[in-house]
């Protein structure tokens, strides 16, 4: 009985041809938990599509990820001075967001990230001048931008990138290749027709591996059910039952990501007030879980175990049985399944 992560490969599939379509010269993101595939599974469907570089979150991604791709590996975290050094082959690119890291990278192969408004990390535009002295000690593979998801200004994505390529070409730096990110592809192609002389490069991982819903589905095996009266007590805190029903042991707990959430950014008044709602309701320890039968989805009895959740189903709804599977609303980039199966 597990927490199995399903898989219509054949849509998925189609779906990454239809992004590498949309995006000529893709770089495919394999970071963190492999957006919810595991960073071996990424690594061969990178392959699959035939792409020469995959970008990874840091040198320890990269460590792990070499012996599965066998191609370029770009790792996005920027290299810093006094970091923990990391045997890796020389196929592996830096990036940089200093001029001190260019230094500091003497001989290797680097990507530059400048400052965008992300305000997060890169080269300023002061650093500009320096940089010419600075390169001529790595293999420059490019510069790169990372732009914000939401303009809420009304701000251009493209006339942001322009704007740097204007200012690294007037300081006479090298511009055959710029990574960019959280690009439309019409806005890739604008870049493209403007500035025929660089090669654009989309780093994509979201909209690549989890582009498509429909192609994806968490599922939790049952593993137990047991008929509770109003007012059994039950569980590791011995609550009362608030109504006859049934407890239902469902695989996946916190160690798989169940009941763990980031904090998310909320825009507008009705999702504030289903925020406040949800935090009232926690207050008295009601929480709605992820995993849904007939038709709802159904409370947590008491917080998620480490590898099960226990879940109240009210005596009016189907009473589940073992062996069911109850689909689980979660979010890849922070769940660990048990299993994946492909169909």
């Amino acid at each position: 009985m597990a927490l199995t992560l399903y898989v219509d490969t054949a849509r998925w599939r189609a779906h990454h041809k239809h992004v590498q379509e949309q995006f000529p010269g893709l770089v495919p993101v394999c970071k963190g938990n492999g957006y919810g595939f595991g960073h071996e599974r990424l690594a061969e469907e990178a392959t699959r599509l035939g792409s020469d570089v995959l970008a990874v979150g840091t040198t320890y991604e990269a460590a792990r990820i070499k012996d599965w791709f066998g191609g370029d590996l770009l790792v996005l975290t920027p290299f810093r001075r006094g970091e923990e050094p990391v045997p890796l082959p020389d196929r592996v690119i830096r990036s940089v967001s200093s001029i001190d890291g260019v230094y500091g990278l003497v001989g290797a192969r680097v990507v530059i990230e400048v400052m965008s408004s992300m305000k997060r990390h890169g080269v300023s535009e002061q650093d500009l001048p320096q940089l010419h002295a600075a390169i001529e000690n790595v293999r420059l593979e490019g510069f790169a931008i990372h732009l914000p998801l939401d303009r809420t200004d009304g701000s251009d994505a493209v006339e942001e990138v322009i704007g740097w390529m204007d200012r690294l070409r007037a300081a006479r730096l090298p511009l055959h290749t710029m990574f960019v990110s959280h690009l439309k592809a019409e806005e890739l192609a604008r870049l493209q027709q403007q500035f025929p002389q660089t090669r654009f490069r989309a780093r994509i991982g979201t909209r690549l591996w989890l582009g498509d819903h429909e192609a994806t589905e968490y599922r939790g095996a049952v593993l137990d059910v047991t008929r509770v009266a109003k007012g059994d007590r039950f569980g590791y805190r011995q609550q009362k039952a608030a109504s006859d029903g049934f407890l239902v042991v469902v695989a996946g707990g916190t160690s798989h990501g169940v009941g763990l959430e980031a904090p998310k950014a909320l825009h507008g008044v009705m999702p504030r007030a289903k925020g406040v709602a949800r935090a009232g309701l926690a207050t008295v320890n009601r929480n709605l879980s992820p995993f849904v039968w007939g038709g709802k989805q159904r409370w947590f009895a008491e917080p998620p175990h480490m590898q099960v959740s226990i879940l109240f189903v009210p005596s009016d709804a189907p009473e589940p049985k073992v062996g069911d599977e109850l689909v689980a609303h979660l979010r890849h980039t922070t769940t660990q399944f048990d299993r994946i199966v492909d169909r």
